[in-house]
């Protein structure tokens, strides 16, 4: 019986060589038949109305080989809700969330049920009527014993003044019974305070008695809310058990167990659903791919029919599992080197060096690599004190860098810096055509925790992101332009130059937010600081090595 899943290819694929090794899912360029399977599936997709889709989703392509030795591919997308239905024979979930009567949905009703049962307590008249009551009476009960308080501290203060004239006025006699007299009324008034402040507590003690009633009923079930919730998320996790091409399984908190609790959607992206369905199918991966299709998050950027690398969050320790035993492409990083990249020294004394770092030279070591601007400069410097790097370069920016020799220089550079008297100036390549000259871009960035090392704009939670910009020059739907950040944030310069609420237009190579070319067509042109020690204002340029 043929397969739903296994979708034969409408193109004909039979002059195609097959990669030799499965795709390195966290950085790759997609093989031909993935391009062709994911053009496939985009057909499907583009006639499903999308007209009410609130945002996307990235789907997911599998290239295999089945027993008879032919080629096809399954398809997925990450998550489980699907708006209307499906324009396509999606592989089905890890574990069906969704379904009507499974234990998850009864849970979940379990769980709507006491929620339900705690609002009609907290809505209920005499619970919200004994509520108001203490708060009213409380406050009323700290104000009068307040104002008795200081009635008291008044009448004893008179009093003293009563005893220290009458000592100076009245006989021994006369101010021996003015004290008794004094003495008692002290008594007298302690005794009343003291009976007031029970009194008060009394009233709000019967009034707490009756309120506890409906509270100790809320907090039993909020607990036992807890317990069930607890209880039901183990089981959910006990259904996602991952295989590998070995048949091996491991569970989806053994794997998140180094790192911590497994986040929430884990298992549900489409790879996860793809290598599965083909291991428990003996189907034989191929190649694979991701690819955004939909509108747009306003906060990610994600362009429709672009492909993406797999998550980091939710997905690399999944997949760190699913993907042994395949033969699989190198990752780039373990094969990077920078032997070839040379640091260019602009001016050099005993406190400071401006240096050019080269494109594609770290800035300071990754767990992967070690060679870096860091530990070039630690080795051509090996009598400096203090961090030696004033700031930092993204990997594949080139430009002028600052480097401390001591730790008092690196203590003033990085103060003009912090209070932002340093300038500093960029110029960029961008993918397309700016509607204006010149402008302003603010978006508040924060990083993206599913995606690392990726930024996204976030009104609620990012931090301030100011970047000045202006054309400098347009050629064959391209832009160079000058970048002046006001700010220094992460990845600022190419998340404004992509977003949309930006330039909407990715800067030419930026493999993270837009389409890999050469190079990242990036480069940090200008610098002007004052000198840690004569305090001279310094200024250095270096034009890039790119042009349009």
């Amino acid at each position: 019986m043929q397969d739903k899943y296994f979708n034969n290819f409408q193109t004909d694929v039979s002059e195609i060589v097959l990669p030799k090794k499965f795709t390195f899912p966290f950085s790759y360029e997609p093989h031909s038949l993935t391009k062709i399977a994911a053009k496939e599936l985009q057909q499907l997709l583009s006639k499903k109305s999308l007209e009410k889709e609130i945002s996307g989703k990235m789907y997911g392509v599998l290239v295999v080989k089945n027993k008879n030795n032919e080629l096809g591919f399954l398809a997925s997308f990450s998550g489980q809700d699907y708006e209307g239905e499906e324009p396509a024979n999606f592989v089905p979930p890890i574990f069906n969330r969704l379904n009507k009567e499974g234990f998850f949905k009864k849970g979940e009703e379990e769980l709507r049920q006491i929620n339900s049962r705690i609002e009609n307590i907290e809505k209920d008249t005499e619970f919200i009527t004994l509520r108001e009551k203490l708060k009213d009476q409380s406050k009323k009960a700290d104000s009068e014993i307040k104002n008795r308080q200081l009635a008291k501290h008044k009448s004893k203060a008179k009093r003293k003044e009563q005893r220290e004239e009458a000592m100076i006025s009245l006989s021994p006699a006369a101010y021996d019974h003015l004290n008794e007299k004094l003495s008692k009324e002290s008594r007298k008034e302690d005794f009343n305070y003291k009976k007031f402040t029970k009194d008060w507590k009394r009233k709000i003690a019967t009034i707490q008695k009756e309120l506890s009633v409906y509270e100790s009923k809320i907090q039993k079930l909020k607990k036992d809310r807890k317990q069930k919730s607890i209880l039901l998320q183990k089981k959910i996790f006990d259904q996602y058990q991952f295989l590998n091409i070995k048949t091996e399984k491991k569970g989806l908190e053994t794997i998140f167990e180094p790192i911590g609790n497994p986040p929430s959607g884990a298992g549900d992206c489409a790879l996860p659903k793809l290598l599965q369905y083909a291991f428990q199918n003996n189907y034989e991966p191929i190649s694979m791919g991701e690819f955004w299709w939909g509108k747009a998050p306003k906060s990610e950027l994600r362009k429709e029919g672009r492909f993406y690398p797999a998550c980091s969050g939710k997905c690399k320790p999944i997949l760190g599992h699913m993907l042994e035993g395949l033969n699989l492409e190198d990752d780039p990083l373990k094969q990077y080197t920078a032997k070839d990249k040379v640091i260019k020294t602009l001016y050099e004394d005993d406190f400071i060096a401006v240096i050019v770092k080269p494109a594609g030279l770290l800035s300071i070591p990754s767990k992967e690599i070690k060679d870096s601007v860091l530990l070039r400069m630690q080795k051509k410097y090996p009598k400096a004190t203090g961090p030696l790097l004033a700031h930092r370069l993204d990997k594949m920016t080139s430009g002028i860098m600052l480097i401390s020799k001591d730790l008092e220089s690196h203590k003033y550079l990085q103060k003009q810096f912090m209070d932002k008297s340093i300038s500093k100036r960029y110029y960029a390549i961008l993918a397309g055509e700016l509607k204006s000259n010149s402008g302003e871009v603010n978006l508040p960035l924060t990083v993206d925790e599913d995606n690392r090392p990726m930024q996204k704009v976030s009104f609620e939670d990012g931090r301030k992101a100011k970047t000045k910009w202006e054309v400098i020059d347009c050629k064959n739907d391209r832009t160079l332009v000058k970048f002046t950040p006001i700010t220094g944030r992460t990845h600022q310069l190419r998340v404004h130059s992509a977003h949309p609420e930006g330039l909407n237009a990715p800067i030419v190579g930026d493999t993270l937010y837009g389409e890999k070319d050469e190079r990242l067509m990036l480069h940090a042109q200008f610098i002007e600081f004052y000198h840690p020690k004569t305090e001279e204002k310094l200024s250095f340029e270096v034009d890039p090595d790119f042009t349009l």
